[in-house]
């Protein structure tokens, strides 16, 4: 049985159906995106939407939806289906619909009549190019097909209304057409691997609604430009495929470049299978080099969100290569700045003053997983270069203090991640000596140190390393560790922030915390009575009066929401680190009974992945980004934690 299948009761009944998301990428910026019954629901939505280097770095729908139809008899039965003004869908093709499948590629089963079709979806790799494979399973009569395109061509944010401004025109090509609606798009070719007739038929198809912006209050109404239809008869048995992509391809190799897409690709047949997929799905090739996208389907490459994602987007699932490939890029890009204030073109706020840190914690991951000897001889230099721009202070925003302890200017402009703002200015001013900054920080001078430290020529720099980290430690207590046991958030001036925040669980989560096992121990037991979810840790207590724990509303509703009480997967990555530091293996058994709360969420939201946020209160619905790496990536590394741990236990038994 398919881990993730859902039958015809669930498919025709919407309010079920219609929440439930599926992503497909080409790991180089292009995606489909659609809900499991194949209603556009969002205006991110579309069956090809592929990234323009020319226009800008956003991501453009060209191709939103195809509808199909199935004609016997000279009878019609759509399968398309669109939600219009005042709540109406047409034209309700989801009530054939008798089976979705995601195993390997998704796919659907039609029922009309007599007429069994299944339709299977691939987007080939590293090509703005998808393939749909039409099967014609059963039919008592002669059947035929018809394909109507609708086309959007325009930023996947934005939304397109009826215009003359379009260019109407079409050529055709081998088994199929080409078409381009604005200036400065490229071309979407059209083709069969079977002959089929174009029948001009060149309207607008108007107030298509997605409900998920209407929910978000943003416009969310659109007209799509049908320039006509394809048609062409099947017969019991045969199979057809229908590429859509920005060049013309050979129709007699689509079949073989189908099933060359397939070999190799991740069956999601289990709860660590569906979040591998989904890693390798935000991964990025591009001719500079690889990346990781923060996640889908409107965030590019942010620094930040690539290094908390990478260790488990990469390591956890045994892709050590792909992780030296991004950090390689990253690093470069990174030292470049640092050097010459040039920033990247594709990594976004690399000028963030926590991303040095977050890029040595990454590293850190990497000597954990691949050994010292690897790390030594890969990234000891850039380790020890990073520390010395920091102690140096030659990194934006960040400061070392007498103390030792670093420092940032967060008042007009956020700095760490939790990043919201409203008119430029943070709605969390997290200013002066930030906690997680100062863990990040403590653990990398000993993470350098133990890389350094069996070196008979690097002694006088490990003897200066390691005074540094022993007054970040002492300074570190007596800075953010308070009467009640757990960790002021941020400290600036005589101002000491009260709030109980989750970031005090990165602190004790780091492998070198200045914190002791009793101290870490205090601030994790406040962390589970307040903070821990079955979806991740809230981003603020409950017992706060600033509690706010769902992420709806309006876009400054939401803004002022978004880091006050909702929960994210990624710092769950944390605390079980930190319950693993403070009850070692015993733990194991509550970890694993909380990762079963993500496992849950395969079958909602975005199927096979996980949501960007999750409300702080049950039914803990997930919101924002429907694929995101870094929650998917941290619980990925705490599965892989956790396989390991169960490794050691079973060998101490023996």
């Amino acid at each position: 049985m398919s881990y993730l299948k859902f039958d015809k009761n669930l498919m025709i009944n919407l309010e079920q159906s219609l929440p439930k998301e599926m992503l497909r990428t080409n790991k180089s910026g292009a995606y489909h995106c659609t809900s499991i019954v194949g209603c556009n629901t969002r205006k991110q939505h579309g069956l090809l939407v592929i990234p323009i280097p020319e226009m800008d770095d956003k991501a453009h729908v060209l191709l939103s939806s195809l509808d199909e139809t199935v004609i016997q008899h000279g009878a019609p039965f759509n399968l398309g289906l669109h939600q219009y003004a005042g709540d109406v869908f047409s034209p309700n093709g989801h009530k054939y619909i008798r089976e979705f499948n995601c195993e390997k590629v998704p796919s659907m089963t039609y029922r009309v009549g007599g007429v069994v079709l299944h339709k299977e979806k691939v987007f080939i790799s590293h090509e703005n190019r998808i393939l749909i494979k039409y099967t014609l399973l059963e039919a008592h009569s002669p059947t035929t097909l018809r394909f109507r395109p609708f086309l959007a061509f325009r930023n996947a944010n934005d939304l397109c209304v009826e215009n003359n401004a379009l260019n109407k025109s079409i050529r055709h090509i081998h088994d199929g057409i080409a078409t381009c609606l604005y200036e400065g798009y490229p071309e979407l070719f059209m083709q069969f691997n079977k002959k089929a007739d174009w029948v001009d038929d060149p309207h607008w198809n108007k107030n298509i609604i997605y409900f998920k912006d209407r929910d978000r209050g943003l416009p969310y109404t659109e007209d799509l430009w049908v320039p006509g239809y394809f048609e062409l008869p099947i017969e019991k048995g045969e199979s057809i495929i229908f590429s859509a992509s920005t060049y013309e391809a050979d129709p007699e190799k689509f079949e073989t470049t189908y099933e060359q897409e397939l070999v190799g690709r991740t069956c999601r047949t289990s709860f660590y299978n569906c979040l591998k997929n989904s890693a390798k799905q935000c991964y990025l090739k591009t001719p500079g080099g690889m990346y990781l996208m923060a996640g889908y389907p409107w965030y590019n490459v942010r620094g930040r969100d690539e290094l908390i994602g990478l260790p488990g987007c990469t390591l956890a699932i045994d892709h050590k290569d792909d992780f030296e490939a991004m950090i390689r890029t990253y690093l470069d890009a990174l030292h470049r700045y640092i050097d010459d204030g040039v920033k990247d073109s594709v990594i976004t706020d690399i000028d963030l003053p926590d991303i040095p840190l977050w890029t040595l914690w990454a590293l850190q991951q990497y000597r954990r997983q691949c050994g010292m000897k690897e790390c030594l001889g890969k990234y000891k230099e850039d380790v020890r270069r990073l520390v010395e721009d920091i102690r140096a202070n030659r990194v934006n925003n960040l400061r070392l203090n007498p103390s030792g302890l670093l420092s940032t200017e967060g008042q007009n402009q956020p700095v760490s991640w939790m990043s919201a703002s409203l008119g430029g200015r943070p709605l969390i001013p997290r200013s002066g000596y930030l906690v997680e900054f100062n863990a990040l920080w403590y653990n990398a001078l000993r993470f350098l140190i133990s890389l350094l430290e069996n070196d008979p020529s690097e002694v006088e720099y490990v003897a200066s390393l390691t005074e540094l980290a022993d007054n970040v430690k002492e300074a570190f207590v007596k800075t953010f560790l308070n009467d009640y046991g757990y960790l002021f958030d941020y400290v600036s001036g005589s101002y000491t922030d009260l709030e109980v925040r989750p970031n005090m669980v990165i602190a004790i989560g780091m492998e070198y915390s200045p914190l002791d096992r009793r101290q870490r121990k205090k601030v994790l037991d406040l962390a589970t009575r307040e903070l821990l979810t079955p979806k991740g840790l809230r981003s603020l207590s409950p017992k706060s009066y600033a509690y706010n724990p769902i992420y709806v509303g309006s876009p400054e509703e939401r803004e002022r929401a978004v880091h006050q009480g909702p929960a994210r997967p990624w710092l769950f990555g944390f605390y079980a680190d930190a319950y693993f530091k403070v009850f070692g293996i015993s733990g194991l058994g509550f970890i694993e009974r909380m990762l079963i709360g993500y496992e849950d969420e395969m079958t909602e939201g975005c199927i096979g992945s996980l949501s960007e946020m999750y409300d702080g209160n049950p039914p803990y619905t997930g919101r924002g980004a429907i694929s995101t790496c870094k929650n998917v990536g941290e619980i990925l590394r705490t599965i892989k934690n956790v396989k390991e741990l169960n490794k050691l236990q079973t060998s101490d038994q023996d």
